[in-house]
């Protein structure tokens, strides 16, 4: 399961009530700052938005490829450890508009992660340390360290142990 807080609202559905949830001049700042970060082939000036204007936690020799789309509303929920790379057009959520509520949980990525092209990461998990998540990938739930996942929905394809034992 995710580690989401919930957030109920009454009328309108949540969506429709987003700037009760979140600043509309935050969300403007934050979609300028990711447009930029988007496509900029500089990987340390993509690093440098995400951290100085999102407050995203970023590690060391981490790599956010090309169009890699992070959350627009709550990016500060997010966090990435040392010698990571987020693929190409990557999505990372950290919140998720519903009908009757909204939701928010932080998105933490360890150290050593490989996350495939085309990957969708869902609110409230957690990708252990030296794992490998598949292109294509929808991310609904935790990854173990070092296991290798795939599919929508995601599975373990190889455990830490199986990876080893078979040197993948």
């Amino acid at each position: 399961m995710r580690n989401t807080e919930r957030y109920p609202v009454t009328g309108s559905n949540a969506l429709w009530q987003i700037y009760k949830t979140v600043p509309f001049w935050k969300v403007v700042k934050n979609f300028i700052v990711i447009q930029l970060a988007r496509y900029t082939p500089f990987i340390p000036m993509k690093n440098w938005l995400y951290k100085t204007f999102l407050g995203v936690k970023i590690g060391d020799q981490t790599a956010f490829a090309l169009m890699v789309m992070l959350d627009i509303m709550f990016p500060e929920k997010i966090s990435v450890g040392k010698n990571s790379i987020i693929g190409y057009n990557t999505t990372i959520l950290a919140h998720e508009y519903l009908i009757e509520e909204y939701r928010l949980g932080d998105v933490v990525i360890g150290d050593r992660v490989m996350i495939g092209a085309n990957s969708t990461l869902l609110p409230g998990i957690t990708i252990g340390d030296g794992a490998i998540v598949s292109a294509g990938t929808l991310v609904h739930k935790s990854v173990p360290a070092g296991a290798f996942v795939g599919g929508n929905p995601m599975q373990v394809i190889y455990t830490k142990e199986e990876r080893a034992k078979h040197d993948i």
